[in-house]
């Protein structure tokens, strides 16, 4: 690979977090709801397969701080002095940014939690975002694999982590993971108070830190010049994390109305799968393991491996569950749902749902589940498709649904309605 100079590094830097920020900034300013979060995933996107051959297409100084933390692990990163270059220019765009689209619409919005929600809620959201942003980066784009097998998924799996982020979690923090985010819409609003930019800066900063400490968990191969095996903490870390992700942010997203969750959640399933698919076989799911083990596609895959899985996927349903109950405990509505058809719909009803829609995401991903090559990506994609084509189906009839089975035990152990137990019921399910 040619030699880039520093400054031409620096520029597709800049470039990248102004046209980020720009983008945030005139969709929040021209209202729009619904597709404003794919419309800042695509930009990311774009700009990442644009300039990463370039700089690394960081575009968020939390990026950049945790290629630090990982070259202080003993990882592949970045050197302390990149990173603070990269960070201040990262800085100088935001704010360039958010002059300009306030300049253009002749106003402009403050960055504070949004109503009704305090700083830690808000706080907790954009680390546990943050955190998925640094982590998806880290093992798509990081990892010592993509030096010997690249990929070119790397710019869809990153971007849309801010899909998966935007509906649920920007309902309470407005949806940064990114200071230079937090700083240009701080800085271009400071008519209506500033600071705000500083709390965010220290969540997205303690996220970026955790996704490059769970990093070296998950592939400690990468922190050493031996080649050793997948360890069975490894792929039990990796199945909590992304069950996790998948659960929170089901539940912050029926919890927040979201007008676009079947993006979202699809979102984050694909964003997980790509990041770790290649240790666990991402199954996040009890019923994607029992369909694997089932199958017998994958030789090594035992009976033992597919309980440890399921309890690991439980426990991370329940913790998630705790998670979002905890964000929403604050509001004057219950932290929680309800669990069960929806009126004038039978449980016959929701069975025949429930059978098809959960065969779809298990014909879809128990085979991509066998395989440990990304060369299955396409599939992967196709999957989360149809599941959020299934999610549309089912508003359309007025079903209320759940996919998981790990949900559904939770939500039966614990009444939604009983605050003392934080509302610890399932949350893949969305009311209409």
């Amino acid at each position: 690979m040619p030699h880039v100079p520093q400054t031409s590094k620096l520029v597709a830097e800049f470039v990248g977090t102004f046209l980020l920020v720009f983008t945030v900034g005139c969709n929040v300013l021209s209202g729009n709801a619904v597709w404003g979060g794919i419309s800042i995933a695509s930009v990311l996107m774009v700009s990442i397969y644009a300039l990463g051959g370039i700089s690394g297409a960081n575009f968020n100084p939390a990026v950049s701080f945790s290629l630090g933390v990982l070259e202080c692990l003993g990882g592949q990163g970045l050197p302390w002095f990149t990173v603070l270059t990269y960070a201040c220019v990262q800085a100088m765009a935001g704010i360039s940014a958010g002059f300009i689209y306030t300049a253009l619409f002749q106003n402009s919005f403050n960055l504070t939690p949004v109503s009704g929600f305090t700083a830690f809620e808000a706080g907790l959201c954009e680390m546990l975002y943050t955190f998925m942003l640094c982590f998806v980066v880290l093992n798509v784009a990081a990892a010592r694999k993509c030096e010997t097998s690249p990929n070119q998924f790397y710019g869809l799996a990153i971007g849309f982590v801010v899909v998966a982020g935007a509906y649920g979690a920007g309902a309470v923090s407005g949806g940064c993971f990114n200071p230079a985010v937090a700083i240009g819409i701080d800085t271009s609003s400071y008519s209506m108070g500033f600071g705000w930019c500083i709390a965010y800066t220290v969540f997205e900063l303690l996220g970026a830190v955790l996704a490059a400490f769970l990093f070296k968990v998950v592939r400690p191969e990468d922190f050493t010049s031996d080649t050793i095996p997948k360890r069975m903490s490894s792929k039990l870390t990796s199945e909590f994390l992304g069950t996790y992700m998948l659960v929170l942010t089901v539940g912050l997203n029926v919890l927040g109305k979201s007008k676009a969750a079947p993006y979202s959640i699809a979102a984050s399933l694909m964003c997980m799968i790509y990041a770790l698919g290649d240790i666990s076989g991402a199954h996040f799911n009890p019923a994607v393991t029992l369909a694997v083990l089932v199958s017998g596609l994958d030789p090594d895959f035992n009976s033992t491996t597919a309980i440890f899985y399921t309890l690991v996927q439980i426990a991370a349903g329940l913790c998630s569950a705790l998670t979002y109950s905890m964000v929403y405990l604050s509001q004057t509505v219950a932290p929680s749902f309800a669990l069960g058809p929806s009126k004038n719909n039978t449980m016959y009803e929701v069975a025949v749902a429930e059978v098809i829609f959960t065969f779809f995401s298990l014909f879809c991903g128990a085979g991509g589940c066998c395989f440990q090559d990304h060369k299955i990506a396409a599939n992967v994609w196709i999957c989360n498709r149809i599941l959020r084509d299934c999610w549309w189906i089912c508003n359309w009839w007025n079903f209320r649904r759940i996919l998981e089975p790990c949900c559904i035990f939770w939500d039966r152990i614990f009444p939604h309605n009983v605050r003392k137990w934080r509302a610890l019921c399932c949350s893949a399910l969305h009311p209409v």
